[in-house]
């Protein structure tokens, strides 16, 4: 009780400095300021930023729809289905690979509790790499002694990368030969399933013959200090409703590594293993590289290009561990906004390709959009710097009141996904706003380096080759073309 009392004070000390610091820009600003050519720089920079917020209000408006409309029809008639809803073999897949010995017991307990409670029949799949992690698993399974309709499959793979354990478990089920009917849910090593997801999701699948593969809400427990757990917290958040959305249009833009359900009949495809095992990106100046991360991106890429429809479901959720790659929120942040949008830009490129037909045409615009976002995002604060720079220092204070109020109703908004929502919301969304954007910008140029921070592994190439050397200058002069290009209409519109 009291832990909980110091955590609403907090809180409300929290929002109280937040808005104190609101107040005191607008009292810093002068009763009446005229800029010349105002008119002109409020009416481009006002147009942009509508467009912006338009873009994010739909996104809203979809969201809440689908939340509250669209999915509860959707519920009750998956509901109504019985028991020929249920599925005739449920596989949990999951893998694990250098996560802490206390963070795997907790997820393979929670994989067999739920193989042991949805009550059909069940394979758990584990792709284990370290002996460690089989003796934990063969542990758990002897403590719980599950019935004889739960069965236990263990998958020895090479510490190569997660694309290589999916592949494997992903054959492993082939071997069984399940029918249509079957499903696959493909967990996360630091996952917990909460209670009654497998349940939750199944009923979908019958429901909706087209659909290919599900994912789920998420919250998370964060191993690291107060601002990346708010951070991440946040982003799940921005998740929730950005899913709720693309779930209107069966086309959510990503099945989270963390836990989504597939057909089993589409994961046992051998375009589909290929499809995540080597999937790689043929670049006009970067040449041909396979991708190490973003198999979750690959899954979804290869979804659509088979035909096949993806759904969120919202009251599904799962529970997920973060462990921060690094102390430093700062260096935590760039690194796994490194891993994240270099995933999504590298899909990107192609997944455009595909078109409407295919996509859906609120969707091909959602990620053509994601190219787009990149720049109109730092345009507002960069046209400030700069009218600042050249009028008064009275434009970038009154620019940041601004901002301050509008992340403070962006705040205020998701409180409506259900996550909870700090005073420091704020202050993160703009931070992931201007430096996200310039992440993403440098990963637009470098599509072809990777990394992946749990297992400390990267991209190798041959860097003395000249092909490499040609890649890596070629890279800074379009970054710095670009930039300068950015720069340039920014004044002409100051």
């Amino acid at each position: 009780m009291a832990l909980l009392t110091d955590n609403v004070l907090t809180r409300a000390g929290g929002w109280c400095l937040y808005l104190a610091a609101l107040g005191a820009l607008a009292a810093s600003l002068p009763s009446s300021f005229v800029v010349p050519g105002g008119a002109h720089f409020i009416l481009v920079i006002g147009g942009i930023g509508m467009w912006r917020y338009s873009v994010g209000i739909i996104h809203f408006v979809r969201g809440m729809y689908f939340l509250h409309v669209a999915y509860p029809r959707l519920r009750s008639q998956a509901r109504q289905l019985g028991d020929q809803a249920a599925p005739s073999h449920v596989y949990l897949m999951v893998t694990s690979f250098r996560i802490d010995a206390h963070t795997t017991a907790m997820v393979y307990d929670s994989i067999i509790r739920e193989a042991m409670e949805c009550g059909w029949p069940t394979t758990v799949v584990a792709s284990v790499v370290e002996l460690s992690d089989e003796m934990i698993m063969r542990s758990l399974w002897r403590k719980h002694a599950p019935p004889s309709h739960v069965q236990l499959k263990l998958v020895r793979i090479p510490g190569t990368g997660k694309r290589d354990g999916l592949a494997y478990g992903f054959r492993a089920i082939s071997r069984d030969l399940p029918d249509d009917n079957a499903i696959v849910a493909v967990v996360d090593g630091d996952t917990v399933l909460n209670p009654g997801v497998v349940k939750a999701t199944a009923p979908y699948f019958r429901l909706m013959p087209k659909m290919g593969a599900l994912t789920t809400n998420e919250f998370c427990e964060v191993r690291g200090s107060y601002l990346m757990s708010e951070w991440h917290k946040l982003r799940f958040a921005q998740r929730h409703l950005n899913m709720c959305s693309m779930g209107l249009s069966r086309r959510v833009l990503t099945l989270t590594g963390r836990m989504s359900v597939f057909r089993a009949s589409v994961v046992t495809r051998p375009e589909f293993i290929s499809d995540v095992e080597y999937d790689s990106l043929r670049h006009w100046r970067l040449g041909e590289f396979r991708f190490l991360t973003g198999d979750d991106k690959s899954s979804w890429f290869s979804m659509m290009r088979l035909g096949y429809d993806t759904f969120y479901v919202p009251d599904a959720s799962i529970s997920t561990v973060e462990h921060p790659p690094d102390p430093s929120f700062i260096r935590s942040a760039r690194q796994l906004m490194f891993r994240w949008y270099g995933n999504s830009l590298r899909q990107n490129s192609r997944a455009t390709k595909l078109g409407p037909g295919r996509l859906g045409w609120f969707t091909w615009y959602v990620l053509w959009d994601q190219r787009i976002s990149m720049w109109t995002s730092i345009l507002g604060l960069t046209a400030a710097i700069v009218a600042a720079m050249k009028y008064s220092f009275v434009i970038l204070v009154a620019y940041l009141l601004w901002i301050g109020l509008t992340r403070l109703v962006l705040t205020i908004l998701l409180i409506a996904t259900g996550h909870p929502v700090g005073p420091v919301y704020p202050v993160i969304l703009y931070f992931n706003q201007i430096f996200g954007s310039l992440v993403k910008i440098y990963v637009f140029f470098r599509l072809d380096r990777q990394s992946w921070t749990r297992q400390k592994t990267s991209f190798s190439a041959d860097a003395a080759s000249f092909q490499q050397q040609l890649n890596r200058w070629s890279s800074r002069a379009m970054t710095f073309s670009a930039a300068s290009v950015f720069l340039a209409l920014v004044m002409i519109i100051v």
